[in-house]
């Protein structure tokens, strides 16, 4: 039942599209997840590989951060999941052969769908400079040419070290700890493009840049607002979270300027119930145009403050600070101004407020529809506005609720991959490990590329991710990173990054998460935190995909050992063979580790950290109390003639990794270059339903960015929105358009032109 990769691209010229549905999961979910999984691993190892998925003697689901809860299902994944996991754990082998027939030029030429259904990258390979294609290397030269160029350079800041939220706990340690060592703070990662944002609000606003609510919350919400948000998708299992808690009474409103299947409908496919009819999920949906929310948010939170009782004053007054100016912001809210700016009817958002006075216990839970605007920090402060207002935060059952997406793209923030670390932290480093952190910032994404493109950064190295893709500006990242001396991938399998290399590159080869890890002490295991706060570990079961790859913390223990020489005095071959022992000096870095391998063996489920706003009441903010903003309201400016675009996932995907050509839900079949416009929209612009547009971004520095031969689908969008996957419309999202404080890049709203492409 293996299938072979595809030996050539498929042709996506002509995506075919049918009716939306209007409903999520059941049993064509089980179908497809099955059929994706037996392609890539037969019947017998889907079965010994799936039902590992989110087990507590188990291994980490690849895919998304959200949590398993205490008692787990014989199927605790869903069909996105089952995706991810097939992709990692197929049988399918990219060998020194693959690369031998395949020079640089003819790999670049392909999509990135076509790269990485190709299979698990076995050798370590080296593209030498003026070499056109890659060749095997060993381990040992691998290592001593990034010691070569590491060494060489004039300034430890002239490198550059990428994490990708699929790295563990404690291959992230080493790797900030390495960076350090080494004299830099240059510790971009993928967090400073989805929820920088989120984290910068909440830090200032709360003290604690990560969500204050538990699953069990969300079972016992009276409300929750999913805003900015597409679970069906994105985050599946997240529906049975929201069904538990429909079916104790809660109530529903999503914010969202597309219809999305999973909010209307979950069928779950692990009931009768599920299978037959599923359960309707949203009460209140608020089509709000692209960039609306903060509007929105302030609007309710003037009504709040006009309502008599509304107001939990007893928490503003014992626990706030700043309401006075906030509110005096709030009153000034505008009904006129709003309407304008969401495009909503004043009698829906007078809805949501009865819905939200009714509530004692309410949750908002946003993702990237919020965090990828200029306005994102504030949007998210007006947020915690309304939270502060009802004294929603330290209660059970209510609380704010960022879902990240990448499976440990939390835990690796904390772990110290952050550009801009504490100073607490970084005393903490030095003590326990008899270093002198640099204390001057290092650079996010954004800053990264730029020094990349200005010749301030020469050697780029990713702990996984598919940098390139995922990043905006597709031709300056391109163009930047093609300026590097070396770049460096530790990767399982090929994506569109290892084909715009420097003047020299290395892939190196690493285990997955499904993949058993062995080292000198024994068999290991690797730990993750969830979206919240939960941390557990994760055991592969299936044996690697070859002799030749080696595990993330022996690939940065190694690095590190042939850079640093023996002048460190830190343990990098103890920690290879032992990673108990880098989890020992986790306990001793960073708070709420404390114990941290007597506490896993106690209860393989893992454990909680600790979260001051949630559990004391305590906001550890510069104020010492939780923060009201008064931000001014921002939306986005659209001239005349011209579309809001956000850019999206569609079902077939996982960030940059694409499973297939299909977004089932939209209709969308056979391809992947659409793009969704209202239907009123398209036809003003003389746009049929099947007709070809380039897409043009318009920006303040008068470049023109172009994605060609896009198939208009016509959609019941909000008006003046447009939608388009990416990475193929990253190429619209200007490097310099970010989010102000997060400096997050902008790619929810991107102004565009549809023009009529040349084809036609």
């Amino acid at each position: 039942m293996v299938s072979k990769p595809p030996a050539e691209d498929p042709v996506q010229d002509a995506p075919q599209v049918t009716a939306v549905q209007h409903s999520a999961a059941g049993l064509p979910g089980v179908v497809h997840g099955l059929r994706a999984s037996t392609a890539q691993m037969g019947l017998g190892r889907t079965a010994r590989t799936l039902l590992r998925v989110n087990q507590k003697d188990g291994f980490d689901c690849p895919g998304c951060a959200w949590p398993e809860g205490g008692k787990r299902h014989l199927a605790e994944f869903c069909e996105n999941g089952a995706k991810a996991v097939a992709e990692e754990a197929t049988v399918r082998r990219v060998t020194p052969e693959f690369f031998a027939a395949h020079p640089l030029p003819d790999l670049a030429g392909r999509s990135g769908y076509w790269l990485g259904q190709q299979g698990r990258i076995t050798h370590p390979v080296y593209l030498p400079e003026g070499g056109d294609r890659y060749e095997p290397v060993s381990w040992e030269r691998a290592f001593a040419i990034i010691a070569e160029e590491l060494t060489a350079l004039d300034s430890p800041d002239e490198a550059l070290f990428y994490t990708s939220g699929r790295t563990s706990n404690e291959a992230a340690f080493l790797l900030q700890l390495f960076a350090r060592e080494f004299g830099t703070n240059n510790l971009p990662d993928c967090s400073n493009m989805c929820h920088e944002s989120s984290g910068s609000a909440l830090t200032e606003t709360l003290g604690v840049g990560k969500g204050s609510v538990s699953l069990d919350d969300l079972h016992q919400a009276d409300l929750i607002i999913v805003a900015g948000q597409n679970p069906g998708t994105n985050h599946p299992r997240m529906l049975t979270a929201l069904e538990k808690a429909k079916a104790a009474g809660a109530r529903i409103i999503s914010v969202n300027p597309l219809p999305e299947a999973g909010l209307e409908r979950f069928r779950n496919p692990q009931t009768a119930k599920g299978l037959v009819k599923g359960s309707a999920l949203t009460d209140l949906f608020l089509q709000i145009r692209i960039g609306g929310d903060q509007a929105l948010f302030r609007l309710l939170n003037k009504l709040v403050l006009d309502t008599e009782g509304a107001v939990d004053e007893d928490f503003v007054r014992t626990h706030t600070h700043g309401f006075e100016d906030f509110a005096a912001a709030a009153r000034a809210a505008d009904w006129d101004e709003t309407l304008a700016a969401t495009g909503l009817a004043r009698d829906a958002i007078e809805r949501a407020l009865r819905m939200i006075l009714a509530s004692r216990r309410t949750i908002v839970c946003w993702a990237m529809g919020l965090t990828q605007h200029k306005h994102s920090v504030p949007t998210i402060r007006e947020i915690v506005n309304l939270m502060l207002l009802r004294g929603a935060i330290g209660r059970p059952g209510a609380g704010v609720c960022p879902v990240r997406g990448h499976s440990n793209v939390q835990g690796d923030r904390t772990m110290g991959i952050f550009e801009r670390p504490s100073e607490a932290f970084l005393d903490a480093l030095d003590e326990e490990f008899g270093i002198t952190s640099p204390r001057h910032h290092g650079y996010d994404v954004v800053r990264s590329i730029q020094a990349l493109r200005d010749g301030r950064a020469k050697v780029f190295f990713a702990m996984g991710g598919n940098f390139v893709a995922a990043s905006p500006d597709t031709l300056v990242t391109e163009a930047a990173m093609r300026r590097a001396r070396l770049t460096v991938h530790v990767s399982t399998k090929l994506n569109r990054s290892h084909v715009v290399t420097g003047t020299r590159a290395l892939i190196l080869p690493t285990l997955g998460r499904t993949d058993r890890d062995v080292q000198a002490s024994g068999r290991q295991f690797v730990t993750v935190e969830d979206s919240m706060g939960l941390v557990h570990a994760s055991r592969g079961n299936l044996p690697p995909a070859g002799p030749h790859l080696l595990s993330e913390p022996a690939i940065v223990a190694r690095m590190a050992r042939a850079v640093l020489g023996p002048d460190s005095a830190t343990p990098w071959e103890e920690f290879e063979k032992d990673y108990a022992a880098i989890r020992d000096r986790i306990a001793r870095v960073v708070p709420g580790f404390e114990d941290f391998n007597a506490r896993l063996a106690a209860d393989p489920g893992g454990f909680a950290l600790p979260h001051a706003p949630r559990d004391e009441r305590r906001f550890p903010t510069a104020t010492g109390k939780a923060n009201f903003t008064a931000a001014p309201v921002e939306y986005p400016a659209v001239p005349a003639g011209r579309l809001l675009l956000q850019t999206l996932r569609s079902h077939d995907q996982y960030n940059t990794t694409v499973y297939g050509l299909d977004d089932r839900y939209r209709g969308i079949k056979g391809g992947r270059r659409v793009v969704l416009v209202h239907p009123d929209d398209a036809r003003e612009r003389g746009l049929a339903d099947g007709s070809y547009a380039d897409l043009v971004s318009e920006w303040t520095d008068g470049v023109e960015r172009r994605a060609p031969g896009f198939r208009v689908v016509h959609y019941p969008t909000a008006r003046g929105c447009a939608a388009a996957y990416y990475p193929e419309t990253n190429v619209l999202v200007p490097l310099d358009a970010t989010a102000d404080v997060s400096n997050t890049p902008a790619s929810k709203s991107v102004v565009i032109r549809l023009e009529q492409s040349p084809a036609e």
